[in-house]
């Protein structure tokens, strides 16, 4: 029989420890080997790292995940702001136009200017000649209205900046959302109310896949499309659906829709 242990090892002092006959019990000593020196130094080389090292790297694994989380909240917060979106940004146009004061003080319906908004998918920018139906007439020697004027002598069209401009990818039709029942202020805002034009809202396919998924309460009887502030009587949504069905409003969510 051997020990199996290989830090021990079977002693015997000397030959006359042997047993003298098979009955005798073989009794084992065990004696510790000598451990080398060199095992023995490892437990003097310093330690590298402090023990505050784990906290510290625990923390920066979280940190960085923070971090990571807060950049992507701050781009979706960059992105749906005016920054982005020009939202709430007023447009300075080439001539002094006031929606103001031609819309909701003289009342002058939007179709006169935007001809196309009830057939086309482009509202259209109404010609210098739209301009000098009156202004042939009033405020004929204005120096504000030079440029009216300048611009019907030479022939050429006025260069108006576009405010509610969308992506070249986008498709959006005037007259399908006229037709439906959709007001100009849906979308616009109260124009009768800006002096210089600024985009109401945002614009983006969030704003407009809400109102497609819903559009009863942004839906109104054809006759008061063109109506800047009006109220359908009783519930609003209930008036609103009650539009949707009559004029046969049946939105699609596709991307085929506006992505064409």
């Amino acid at each position: 029989m051997r020990p199996t242990n290989a830090s021990t090892s079977c002693a015997r002092t000397s030959r006359s420890d042997y047993p003298s006959s098979s009955s005798e019990l073989v009794v084992f000593t065990p004696r510790t080997l000598a451990v080398p020196a060199a095992a023995a130094t490892l437990d003097a080389v310093p330690q590298i790292f402090q023990r505050s090292t784990n906290t510290l790297s625990r923390l920066s694994i979280f940190g960085a995940l923070f971090a990571f989380a807060g950049a992507l909240w701050g781009l979706a917060v960059v992105n749906r702001s005016g920054y982005a979106t020009q939202q709430g940004v007023a447009r300075e146009q080439p001539i002094q136009f006031s929606h103001k004061h031609h819309a909701g003080e003289l009342g002058i319906d939007c179709r006169y200017c935007h001809t196309q908004v009830e057939s086309a998918a482009y509202a259209g920018i109404p010609p210098t000649a739209t301009c000098m139906n009156c202004h042939s007439q009033i405020w004929s020697d204005s120096p504000t209205l030079e440029p009216v004027r300048a611009s019907w002598r030479a022939g050429t069209p006025l260069h108006w900046i576009k405010v509610h401009d969308l992506p070249d990818f986008v498709y959006f039709n005037h007259g399908i959302h006229v037709q439906k029942g959709v007001a100009c202020e849906t979308c616009h805002g109260r124009v009768d109310r800006m002096n210089q034009v600024w985009q109401e809202t945002s614009l983006q396919m969030e704003w407009c896949l809400g109102c497609h998924r819903d559009p009863g309460p942004n839906v109104r009887p054809r006759e008061h499309v063109f109506d800047f502030g009006w109220t359908p009587p009783g519930a609003a949504h209930a008036g609103g659906v009650a539009a949707a069905v009559a004029h046969d409003v049946q939105p699609r969510t596709d991307c085929t829709t506006c992505h064409r």
